[in-house]
This record gives C-alpha cells, structure tokens and sequence, in this order.
C-alpha cells in the first residue's frame, strides 16, 4: 500500500468505505491532472452539434478512453436524421446484477463561427478552475465518468459491473425526428436497472445538490387568421377584431389562466400584419404591414416546461380549449411540436436513489445533498429513459455560465464528482437486478 493511499484510509473522513473504495478515491486524487489534460483536450475540440466531424472526433477520443477498460465501443450514425452521431460503450459484468446506464453527451451549443473556442486554466479565490466551450456542459460530465471508471477498474471493482454509456451527439440540438435519434437511448433505458445521467452539478447556495427530477421541454406555433380591411372598420360585424388583437387575447389568457406550481412558458417570437411567415426552422418570422390595415395573419411561437407527463397533457389541453374560443371573425390554431423532450418526475425511485448517494456521501464525510427544485435546471436526455428506469441526474461537474462565452467548470469538481459516482456504481453494481 502506497503512503497516499494508506493516508487515505486511516483519515476520518473514510472510515466508512471500503478498502476498494478508499483506493477508487485514492486514485481519483493521483489521476487529477490526467483528468484536467483530457477534459483540455476534448474542450479543445470544437464539437458543436452542427460540426459533425468535432462530434466524430470527440466520440474517436471518448473511444481511446474507454476501449482499454473493456468496453465494446459502437458509432450509431445519424446524418440522416441531420445530426452526427453517437456513441456507446458496453461492458458485460456479471450475470443477474444490476444494469447501469450512464449518460451524457458529446455535443457543445459552441458551433465552428464562435469566437470561444479554447481551454483556459486559472485560479480564481483559490479554486482550481478553466473557461472552454462545453467544459462543463458536458465535456466535464465524460471527463468524470472516465475517472470514476478508471478508479473502479484500479480498485477491481469494474470487472464485475455491468455498464452502457450513451453519448449523444445532438443532446443540445437533437435531430429529426427525435423518435429516431433518441430510439437508442429509449432502448437502453428499458434494458436498464439504473440510469445515471452526468450533466453538469447543480449548487444551491454553495450547496451540492442532487437532481432527482428534470422538467420537459415542449415547444408550440400559433396561427391565428383575420378578415383584413381598412383599420376604421375594425371591431365592426364586418371586420371583427383582426388577426393582432385575438392573437394578444389568446396570449394575455395563457399568462393569466395557466400558471400552476413547476410549469413555466414562455412566447419567444411573434409577428403579425397583412402578411407573415416563419422560416423553415421556425426561429425567423417576416412580415409586413400599414397602420391603417388590419392585419390579416399573426403567428407566435414559444415553449412550456413541466414536471410530468400527465402535467404535459393537462396544459396542452388548456391551451388547445383558450385557443379555440376565437373572437369575432377570426379563426386559430395551435400546434406542438412533435420533437419534446419528456419530463423527468421525482419518483420514489428516483429519491431512493438519492437516499443511496447520500449514502456515499456520509461514508465519505461529504454533506448531504438535498434534492434540487425542478425549476433550477432545464431538460435532458435522461427524460427519454425515466419511465423505465429510476434514475439520478447531475453526476458532472459544477460549471457557470454553460452555454454562454466565459463558461467556467470547477475543475476540483472533478474529484469530487468522480468518487462519488465509482463508489456509488461499485455499490448499485453488486446488487441483484431486478
């Protein structure tokens, strides 16, 4: 026994773990700085949901990682569905123990044109940090999960876990139809005992949480039609009220007549005049008009998010009913689009799972983490697979500024995350499958 790892396991703080597990943490500490040139050389590489060959090469890289520990790595190609591709390593353990399905992904928001692109390295108030693009959504996430993998097979404990990896390279832009993108993924859930999803941790004031649920992602166009004509005949029985004003009506009772506890929506483009359109991808609208014409058309498009699927319907079905009580002379409808992102509710699964990373968290002298509110954390692919199978998000590193120039992980994040996650998959993946 090394002196590092014998500190370690005569330390208070891990009194409760396993000689395995002592040296699963050991080695997540003397592979740190392995750790920070992988997570360097994969934010290095732009891998921007459109850049199809970044999203290949990080897969080639996530593969050099993985192949050495065992897994059997497999390319899904997806350029049909107008994204790159996937990645998935399997790894067969022993028979009759729990199947665990990890998940995170290999694309950025970061396209080619963007000006951040690099990896930066910086202390800031004492704490071990790095800008990059995607270096923690979600390159930090793959970056734990290698560590931890890497502790459990120095430990022994790898051979015998039964392990799927799903790396999607379009989780934050996702092909279509995502029926078929995500077909992969809904699969592996159904072959799963466990699902643990390694997008970035969330913290609450200076807090590590857990994320035992994340809300759904449902997006809507509204058309609404009028009788145009010359602006002084407006409101009469002849004009009716145009298409603008039932537009703000059917807008002004979704704000007044939706609202319920872990729904949120939100209406992120509108045009209106005699005439308007949307582009294909529904993210530009033109239009044209005069003041003295009632406009003759008026579109809108937004999102609604929700803690479950049943809450989903039950807003659909208020929308649909506002909707359809049209003003005089005017006629509209309301449509949703078919790529959603499922929710993840808080099952009772899902807690327990929690209560079992807490666990780890005691054993290893670490504060509890209480569960995250819904509402702190946006959708995932872990959505996909959560009516199959319990699971826990959140297993990556604590980032700032995802998604945006200046993102920055925690990069001591790393350890942190990293033993947790080998510790807590060492346990699950001994226990019999149910």
């Amino acid at each position: 026994m090394g002196a590092g790892l014998a500190l370690a396991f005569s330390a208070p703080a891990f009194a409760q773990l396993s000689k395995a597990e002592v040296k699963m943490a050991a080695t997540v500490d003397a592979e740190y700085e392995r750790s920070v040139a992988l997570l360097e050389k994969l934010v290095n590489q732009n891998s921007g949901s459109m850049n199809f060959e970044g999203v290949r090469k990080i897969g080639d890289m996530m593969r050099a990682e993985l192949e050495p520990l065992g897994f059997r790595l497999e390319w899904l190609d997806m350029t049909a569905a107008g994204r790159a591709g996937h990645l998935v390593a399997t790894k067969q353990g022993k028979k009759g123990t729990k199947r665990l399905l990890l998940v995170a992904h290999l694309d950025t928001v970061f396209e080619p044109d963007s000006p951040f692109q690099k990896f930066v390295r910086k202390k800031s108030g004492g704490t071990d940090e790095a800008e990059g693009p995607g270096a923690g959504d979600d390159k930090g996430g793959m970056t734990v999960i290698v560590a931890a993998l890497r502790a459990m097979k120095a430990a022994g404990t790898l051979k015998d876990a039964n392990i799927e990896i799903h790396m999607t390279g379009d989780e934050e832009d996702a092909g279509d139809p995502i029926e078929i993108t995500r077909a992969p993924l809904i699969a592996a859930g159904k072959r799963a005992d466990v699902a643990l999803d390694f997008e970035g941790l969330v913290r609450d004031n200076g807090r590590d949480m857990g994320s035992v649920a994340r809300r759904s992602s449902n997006s809507w166009k509204l058309e609404v039609t009028g009788k145009t004509g010359h602006s002084s005949l407006i409101f009469s029985e002849t004009y009716g009220d145009g298409a603008a004003f039932e537009l703000a009506r059917i807008i002004h009772r979704f704000r007044t007549e939706l609202p319920e506890p872990n729904l949120t929506f939100n209406v992120g483009l509108i045009a209106a005049g005699q005439e308007a359109a949307l582009d294909v991808g529904g993210i530009r609208a033109t239009a044209a008009g005069k003041t003295n014409i009632i406009p003759g058309i008026a579109l809108a498009r937004g999102d609604f998010r929700t803690l479950s699927e049943e809450q989903t319907a039950r807003v659909k079905a208020k929308m649909l009913a506002i909707v359809a009580e049209s003003a005089p002379l005017t006629s509209a409808k309301i449509s949703f689009d078919p790529g959603a992102y499922p929710a993840m509710a808080p099952t009772s699964g899902n807690k327990a799972l929690l209560d079992r990373l807490n666990e780890v968290n005691r054993d290893m002298g670490l504060t509890e983490m209480p569960a995250l509110d819904p509402l702190k954390r946006g959708a995932g692919d872990i959505s996909f697979v959560a009516n199959d199978v319990d699971g826990l998000a959140g297993l990556g590193t604590y980032s700032r500024g995802d998604h945006a120039p200046g993102e920055t992980v925690d990069l001591d994040s790393i350890k942190r995350q990293a033993k947790r996650a080998a510790i807590l998959m060492t346990r699950l993946s001994r226990e019999k499958a149910d």
